[in-house]
Formats: C-alpha cells, sequence, structure tokens
C-alpha cells in the first residue's frame, strides 16, 4: 500500500498526540503559561515533530525525507528535555511528564524506524 498523504504516516499521528499532551498540560497550569519561554519552546518543539515529518514527506526524494526526519526526531529529543524542567519547575506532575514523555520517546522510536526503513531502501535502489 502506498501512502498518498503525510497524515496516514503513523509518526506523524503519534506526534500529533504529543503535540496536543503538551499543549494540554500547558493550559492546565497557569503558572507555566507565565513561564513564556519556557512554553513557547516546548510547544514549538513538539510542533516542530509534526511539521517537519509533513514537510519532508512532500519532498521528491527519500534522502530529503530522512534529513527532515532527523530534524523531527531531535524536536522529539528537544520535547523530553524540556519536560524535565517543567516538571523540576513543579508545572508538572510526575504521572504528566511521564506520560508526556513517554510520548515524545514512542514518536521518536517510530520515527526512527521509518529513517532505517528508508535508509535500506536507498541502499537497496542503489545496488
Amino acid at each position: 500500500m502506498k501512502l498518498i498523504r503525510f497524515e496516514e504516516l503513523d509518526c506523524w499521528k503519534e506526534a500529533r498526540q504529543l503535540t496536543r499532551q503538551v499543549y494540554e498540560a500547558v493550559h492546565q497550569n497557569s503558572a507555566w503559561q507565565r513561564d513564556v519561554r519556557l512554553c513557547s519552546q516546548i510547544q514549538s518543539a513538539a510542533g516542530s515533530v509534526m511539521a517537519n515529518i509533513a514537510e519532508g514527506f512532500v519532498r521528491r526524494s527519500n534522502k530529503e525525507f530522512v534529513q527532515f526526519l532527523f530534524v523531527a526526531m531531535s524536536s522529539s529529543a528537544e520535547v523530553r528535555s524540556h519536560l524535565y524542567i517543567a516538571v523540576d519547575q513543579g508545572y508538572l506532575s510526575k504521572e504528566t511528564f511521564e506520560s508526556i514523555y513517554e510520548q515524545a520517546n514512542k514518536t521518536g522510536r517510530i520515527i526512527s524506524g521509518l529513517i532505517t526503513y528508508l535508509r535500506t531502501k536507498q541502499t537497496k535502489q542503489t545496488k
């Protein structure tokens, strides 16, 4: 089955869920909302995961797509790092931290798997 839209990719669906969880957590804590810089950084990082998957998908080559997927995977790591700041500042409960962290980690693993698949496919095509 050939994918036609980026919305069909599991990694994009998981990135969307990650973004939803980040925004929900921020909206539930007024102290976090006042930490404008951290708020902006974690929301941007989460949105970047989705956006880079989508942008890379519409590129003309797997090589370019892989580059965008690496950026998306890096952004999921950035979300995880920002979560530590949020929990250390008391903006998140341990349970919420763990839930969002696991979603970011899961998203990153799925992206990594897609990168591996695309690179393997590239190698086979050049032989």
